[in-house]
């Protein structure tokens, strides 16, 4: 639907819609600031027929607005079910002067994004919290630095910098692959009798493909094999077949991932095109669950300073 306004005033955009716009709506009490600024910044308003997408934008001499969008959806405000997760002592795998692990939990996002204009909690500003508790006489919060993510529904090892000077060597061995991952994922299959075959034979599955994102920018991020000459990376893992479980009374089987490569969705794309999806993951066709049976388990690597070998565990996983 579009929606329509004239004016003469001298008036931020934002400023004008906020005031203008709920007396349009069926639910005017919901239209906040921050959804405002949303629906200007993904191009839905327009000033003298010309798309603007600055909230800031001043309205000056007769401005004719319009707004081209769905009020349903604009109304709409999906809520994160994110955990509340405070890190203490024992979350904490490995911690010296330069590097700190945690075990991560699921439905906890990594760092920072903002949902309605709000910033969610997240891994990066639990571990800082948790540092500037231990040496709360500093006067800025200490440094944490993100060397890699898991997915918000992925729980286990992740690794942060606590000095600057360690990034560089730290961001170069995941570069290069000298960190050795292994994952837990738990599926089920989709006719394949893959797994079966696997139990029988003690043998291992090792899948290579080429990846890149397959949905629309718009849409949840999905990831697939695409061929190298389109935009295509190179993934490999090897999957192990660990033990035979049941899941609200279907088969499923526990599996050990070793990724020799670091791309998006990659254990989940994986598993999904080889006919087993990951138990909780619904985007690549696995059975619903609260969450997606997916853990981090080990982390393995030189340190970069002293260059002692590292094995870092989380043990706890589903």
């Amino acid at each position: 639907m579009i929606y329509s306004f004239s004016t003469s005033e001298k008036i931020r955009l934002d400023e004008f819609l906020r005031r203008e716009l709920p007396s349009k709506l069926n639910e005017p009490q919901n239209s906040s600031n921050s959804k405002i600024r949303r629906l200007i910044v993904a191009g839905a308003v327009f000033v003298n027929s010309r798309q603007v997408r600055r909230p800031a934008f001043e309205l000056r001499g007769h401005s004719n607005v319009s707004v081209d969008f769905d009020e349903e959806k604009f109304l709409y405000e999906k809520q994160p079910d994110d955990i509340k997760f405070k890190l203490t002592e024992k979350d904490v795998l490995y911690e010296d002067e330069y590097l700190i692990c945690v075990n991560k939990p699921s439905l906890f996002p990594t760092e920072e994004t903002i949902v309605g204009g709000e910033k969610r909690d997240n891994l990066h500003d639990a571990v800082v919290r948790y540092l500037w508790a231990k040496n709360p006489s500093l006067r800025n919060p200490p440094y944490v630095g993100i060397m890699h993510r898991l997915d918000r529904e992925t729980s286990g090892v992740i690794l942060f910098t606590k000095q600057r000077t360690v990034n560089k060597q730290v961001q170069e061995m995941f570069a290069g692959h000298d960190f050795k991952k292994v994952y837990k994922a738990l599926v089920t299959e989709n006719k394949t009798g893959l797994c079966e075959k696997l139990f029988k034979s003690e043998k291992l599955l090792t899948i290579e493909k080429f990846m890149n994102r397959i949905s629309p920018k718009s849409q949840a991020a999905k990831w697939g094999t695409v061929p190298e000459n389109r935009g295509g990376m190179y993934s490999k893992t090897v999957f192990a077949l660990k033990e035979k479980r049941k899941v609200n009374g279907k088969s499923a089987f526990l599996l050990e991932a070793d990724l020799f490569t670091g791309r998006t969705h990659q254990i989940r794309v994986h598993l999904s095109e080889a006919g087993l999806p990951i138990v909780g993951d619904e985007l690549y066709g696995g059975i619903p669950e609260k969450r997606i049976m997916l853990h981090a388990e080990k982390l393995e690597f030189n340190h970069p300073v002293s260059g002692d070998k590292l094995m870092i565990i989380a043990q706890k996983y589903f």
